[in-house]
């Protein structure tokens, strides 16, 4: 019991931060866009709290603060990432889960968080198709590799970098065992 209201505590405190931090990079489009701020406490809040908590965060972050700030676009940006995040924070805390003891912790880490990003990834660019198939548009596989690789580049690095730094720190101070 207690340990589901730290959960949900801190799931709340990972929320808040989804929906402040593209304000840090929202004066310049481009650069929001390309560092993908909303991604990174999605992700820390499946490795820190565990998947089903990471996908609901993830999932409500983007509708939320479309709703709320108008950003990102409700239909089809906002949709879509409604479904990458979601799956970015089940699948980080699944993997981690699925690798725990397999590897070392920061093996399981990258391991993690290299499946998830790839996960969320497909599931973006399938959300995408399908919305944008429905209203008559079209999303080409080069559309898919762009969006979710080539100009994606500097979030996947950021991601890389501060996802797995973030959660050691955060396991130290933060005594929440995730569980998937």
């Amino acid at each position: 019991m207690k340990r589901d209201i730290r959960k949900l505590t801190y799931s709340a405190v990972f929320l808040a931060l989804a929906l402040v931090l593209p304000f840090l990079t929202g004066q310049i489009p481009q650069i929001g866009s390309m560092l993908s701020p909303m991604h990174l406490p999605v992700m820390l809040c499946g490795f820190v709290c565990g998947g089903p908590w990471g996908l609901v965060v993830g999932f409500v972050a983007p509708l939320l603060r479309s709703l709320l700030f108008g950003m990102p676009p409700l239909f089809p940006t906002a949709t879509a990432m409604a479904f990458e995040l979601a799956a970015y924070g089940l699948f980080c805390g699944l993997f981690r889960r699925l690798f725990e003891g397999k590897m070392a912790n920061l093996g399981n880490l990258y391991a993690s968080l290299i499946l998830a990003m790839l996960c969320g990834r497909l599931v973006w660019g399938a959300a995408q198709f399908v919305l944008l198939g429905a209203t008559g548009g079209s999303f080409t596989f080069q559309a898919f590799l762009a969006g979710a690789f080539i100009n994606a580049v500097p979030a996947l690095v950021l991601q890389l970098i501060l996802v797995p730094s973030l959660v050691v720190v955060l396991e130290k101070a933060v005594p929440v065992k995730a569980k998937a």
